[in-house]
């Protein structure tokens, strides 16, 4: 029998949500949930109201307030000025954005990370990934089952393996705002970026690669199990950093030019 840190490893979790116990949700409410994570990768402008509508008129008889709650507890959000749903912990400390008309040029210049929704046959869980702004590398991600801070922090620390950036850029979520999260950037005199409130699109990196994941991976294989979607997610990561080509980059890799990038600041240093 493993132990309880080994089984949340396997199944890709962190080891506190093996403890958490989730609410009940109906299946009527996880359909509409399928429905609005697929129209909100299609529009990702929609806010609310027009959220509401679209789901209208598919034939959900739901109000504006019931596509809150729901939009809310699957940490999505329209991508334009406007409410930001990913709400900041009130006594933790935010940072301005510092990258508006920032020419990213190089490897390890700016990362960032963000959370997505991830469904499951009879359930979902959440997806937290850091990337390289320059390379559209994706250096670490998690998954799990709650919103708390845990997840996202083992991400960031594994990321950090593959260096330190000189900036990094995040949302104003509780998750990226908590204590240990900034002490991880902080102790490395790491610069914080964080993006305005209600602009999505100041971390429209991390907005893309969450499309491509789910266009080309999540909707294709209709994940039943966490463990599925775990395994799956691995794979598709392995070939979305090595075998990818991307029009920006040239139609190369994000994994040829990271190294590549990499081998650039070795001949500076020597």
């Amino acid at each position: 029998m493993f132990r309880i840190r080994r089984q949340c490893e396997i199944l890709g979790l962190n080891r506190s949500t093996k403890y958490y116990k989730p609410k009940p949700i109906s299946e009527e409410d996880l359909e509409l949930m399928r429905f609005l994570d697929e129209q909100q990768t299609e529009t990702p402008s929609y806010g609310v109201i027009k959220m509401t509508k679209a789901m209208t008129d598919k034939g959900f008889e739901v109000g504006k307030c019931h596509i809150r709650t729901l939009l809310r507890a699957m940490g999505l959000h329209a991508i334009y000025p406007g409410p930001n749903l990913s709400k900041p912990h009130p006594e933790h400390e935010i940072y301005p954005y510092l990258l508006r008309e920032t020419e990213i040029t190089r490897v390890n210049q700016v990362w960032s990370t963000d959370i997505t929704y991830i469904r499951l046959g009879h359930g979902f869980v959440y997806l937290v990934a850091v990337i390289d702004w320059h390379s559209r590398y994706v250096l670490s991600y998690r998954l799990s089952n709650t919103l708390n801070a845990d997840f996202c922090v083992e991400a960031l620390r594994e990321a950090l393996k593959y260096g330190t950036p000189e900036i990094f850029n995040t949302d104003q979520g509780s998750q990226f705002t908590s204590q240990e999260f900034i002490e991880e950037l902080k102790k490395r005199n790491i610069s914080i970026s964080m993006d305005g409130r209600g602009r999505c699109l100041d971390n429209i990196f991390v907005e893309r690669l969450w499309r491509t994941v789910k266009y080309e991976n999540v909707y294709l294989h209709n994940y039943e199990t966490i463990l599925e979607a775990r395994e799956g997610l691995k794979k598709y990561f392995d070939f979305y950093n090595k075998r990818r080509y991307h029009q920006a980059l040239g139609y190369s890799t994000p994994e040829k030019v990271f190294l590549a990038g990499f081998a650039d600041l070795a001949k500076k240093v020597s």
